[in-house]
């Protein structure tokens, strides 16, 4: 895939100056936990199209105008499915990280099951882009107290960092008690968790995903400005190709809740991510937490400076 030419517009000033991390979790409409009571596997990409590569396509012409380098978390099935898709996204200069091979939650696997699903995936993504793969998120940020152990085997598979914990309380996840930034296990792997706020001894989520299409895109820049401002930490943001890809089949057969939490607001994504790259500084999560090899022994740290009151606002994903 070519990218597009940068346009040579002046583009406006940054809402702030540090450089955040932006991530895409790499997997298509189907392979979402919210949906798995009715989408089997033996339905993706069969009963249910596949759509990942084209709206993955489309993630990269974005990143390309607004001349921006990202971390691509991507599930070994779309690999296997699209397998150029993964050279394009390294030929065009990203960062080409692991999400497991079967999207299976981790905390629901056996240790030795997590283990042949995740290298299963690294060497299919390392045969493809020709380039070690450093990084890995497990699908609906599925690391907590139960499976620690996923922890030490990532280190013995040779990931240098994870990004798959999430401090808050939900339904489907989150370890509410754990660090909120970037730190140290002691397993060797270095940590970097969903970004949060602190209101009320409670911490609110403010990653990205189905967060970003709920509130008010205004809203969110808020609350990124006020992380920034507050921590002094890099922010991280995750999405996926589906979020932007509103003619998606509708999954019949799913709770009201599940619902409301995969289709809000999908026609508005793409714009919202458009003023996103716009407001912000962004790049790939090694280049801004420095992960391979540099600024590696940070210590767990829970704290931030709070000057201002933080909207309260509720569950979503």
């Amino acid at each position: 895939m070519e990218n597009p030419v940068t346009p040579t517009r002046s583009l406006p000033a940054k809402v702030h100056a540090m450089t955040n991390a932006m991530t895409i979790d790499v997997e298509d409409y189907f392979h979402v936990s919210a949906l798995s009571s009715v989408v089997k596997p033996q339905d993706w990409g069969t009963t249910y199209p596949l759509r990942v590569e084209a709206s993955t396509y489309r993630i990269l012409q974005i990143l390309a105008q607004h001349d921006t380098k990202a971390t691509f978390f991507v599930l070994g099935w779309v690999a296997e499915a699209c397998p150029q898709l993964i050279k394009d996204i390294a030929k065009a200069g990203h960062e080409v990280a692991c999400h497991g091979f079967a999207h299976q939650r981790a905390n629901q696997q056996t240790q030795t099951v997590f283990r042949d699903d995740v290298a299963k995936s690294k060497a299919l993504l390392e045969s493809l882009t020709g380039q070690r793969v450093y990084g890995y998120r497990a699908p609906s940020f599925s690391i907590d107290e139960s499976n620690t152990w996923a922890f030490e085997t990532l280190a013995e598979l040779g990931f240098v960092y994870s990004s798959s914990t999430y401090p808050v309380k939900h339904d489907l996840y989150g370890v509410p008690d754990w660090p909120r930034f970037k730190y140290r296990r002691p397993e060797g792997v270095i940590e970097v968790p969903i970004p949060t706020l602190t209101h009320w001894g409670r911490n609110i989520p403010i990653g990205g995903g189905g967060y970003f299409r709920f509130y008010p895109y205004l809203l969110s820049r808020h609350l990124i400005k006020t992380y920034l401002e507050r921590t002094g930490q890099p922010y991280s943001f995750y999405f996926h190709p589906w979020e932007i890809d509103p003619d998606q089949p509708r999954v019949s057969g799913i709770s009201r809740k599940s619902q409301f939490r995969h289709y809000l607001n999908l026609d508005r994504m793409e714009q919202r991510l458009t003023r996103l790259l716009q407001d912000f500084n962004w790049h790939s999560m090694n280049h801004v937490y420095q992960l391979y090899g540099h600024d590696n022994h940070g210590q767990p740290d829970n704290t931030e400076i709070i000057k201002t009151p933080t909207p309260c606002v509720g569950h979503v994903r």
